[in-house]
């Protein structure tokens, strides 16, 4: 007998860039395309991670504009290196601040595994996930980390829905990794970026991918070593990324430019953005959704006849 298709989502990793996602989320809803398996990297975790727990998108939507809003936004470091690379007008004193700020973050990442505390990055997850087990989602969820001593990607499918994906959000050198079972995990997005083939692994016959990283094409001058360096590790994770969609059927990659993974000041920008790249693909995903759906209705079909030709035990029926 053949299977009921599954749809499986996979989000990609990209920090404040994430609010995408949720604009994708929107016509997906609004599409009544549910997936059946979400598995998320680094952003697309805590995104997934809340809609697998039964979060709707707009619920989702309110919670983001709730927490930028927040007091625990408001004073966050996170907030504070946002600022520091939105490149939006500051007075003096407040660029003087932001100065220094910078430069103290970069001495301290000598002496710790972060620049930012583990508690911003904590509260951000509390605000949108709730506290659960991954096993009790609505929906099958997965998150992805990177296990910094193995050098592999790990699916996070057991355990504490909140801490799994604190380990696959920690931004190297930003978030100190986490330690789940003696492995030290860090962002899946250090080798997994949009995780399509682990929905494809967990049992999904479609996959709808959405990408949120930054465009490969520069668009300014390389000028310090640090700009090379970042140039480089970009173009890596452009092509490990190519590798990953090929698993893909369809991939959303929302038009983002350059916005900062810090730079939360854009979200409603963001969400839009997301909103309108996912109705430039609304053709693609009604053929996909159509298909799954026909997949499922022909499986009834052939289940109503099978059963017509089961011969019933004597006295039943």
């Amino acid at each position: 007998m053949k299977k009921t298709r599954k749809i499986g989502l996979a989000l990609g990793g990209g920090g404040a860039r994430g609010f995408a996602h949720i604009g994708v989320l929107k016509v997906l809803e609004r599409e009544n395309i549910k997936p059946d398996i979400i598995i998320g990297t680094s952003v697309g975790s805590i995104v997934g991670g809340a809609l697998a727990s039964g979060m709707t998108v707009d619920e989702l939507e309110e919670r983001a504009d709730a927490f930028l809003e927040s007091d625990i936004y408001t004073f966050s470091e996170l907030k504070a290196m946002g600022d520091a690379e939105s490149g939006a007008e500051q007075r003096m004193s407040r660029r003087i601040q932001t100065y220094f700020k910078t430069k103290i973050r970069l001495a301290q990442a000598l002496f710790r595994p972060g620049i930012l505390p583990s508690k911003d990055m904590e509260e951000f997850i509390n605000f949108f996930v709730p506290d659960i087990q991954i096993e009790q989602t609505v929906i099958p969820f997965g998150a992805v980390a990177t296990d910094l001593k193995s050098g592999e990607s790990v699916l996070l499918k057991k355990g504490s829905l909140r801490h799994s994906i604190l380990a696959s959000a920690s931004v190297p050198g930003s978030i100190p990794p986490v330690d789940i079972d003696g492995r030290q995990l860090a962002d899946g997005a250090i080798v997994c970026t949009v995780p399509a083939r682990y929905a494809v692994e967990q049992g999904a016959d479609v996959v709808i991918a959405v990408s949120i990283d930054k465009d490969i094409i520069l668009s300014s001058e390389l000028q310090t070593a640090v700009d090379i360096y970042v140039r480089a590790g970009e173009i890596m994770g452009f092509h490990l990324e190519q590798y990953d969609l090929k698993n893909a059927d369809l991939i959303i990659r929302p038009e983002l430019g350059s916005i900062h993974w810090a730079d939360f000041s854009q979200s409603r920008r963001l969400v839009a953005l997301g909103e309108a790249a996912a109705l430039d693909s609304l053709p693609e995903l009604r053929r996909l959704a159509k298909l799954v759906s026909r997949g499922a209705v022909m499986g009834r079909i052939r289940r109503s006849v099978k059963g017509l030709f089961v011969r019933r035990p004597s006295g039943i029926g």
